[in-house]
């Protein structure tokens, strides 16, 4: 299983702010994952396409090309600002 978080907007596009994803092995990797999870919400698609969009897994910041393991949390964080 895998632990999937959206963090602020994502989670209001993706309509929900967690979920758990079936391990199958063929999520390889996190863009995998993130062209999985856009297949079906093309909104999704786009905001987690923005180059701004950072990943984390277990609570560590990776590249897109990070390996994924039964487990794993995957947080998707928008970008943003303050003042």
């Amino acid at each position: 299983m895998l632990r999937i978080l959206f963090f602020g907007r994502l989670g209001d596009i993706a309509g929900c702010e967690s979920r758990d994803l079936p391990y199958d092995g063929a999520i390889a990797t996190v863009a995998v994952l993130r062209d999985r999870l856009g297949a079906g919400n093309e909104a999704l698609a786009r905001a987690l396409a923005e180059p701004q969009v950072m990943v984390a897994v277990n609570q560590q910041l990776v590249d897109w090309d990070c390996s994924l393991q039964q487990g794993d949390e995957i947080a998707f964080l928008p970008p943003v600002t303050g003042g």
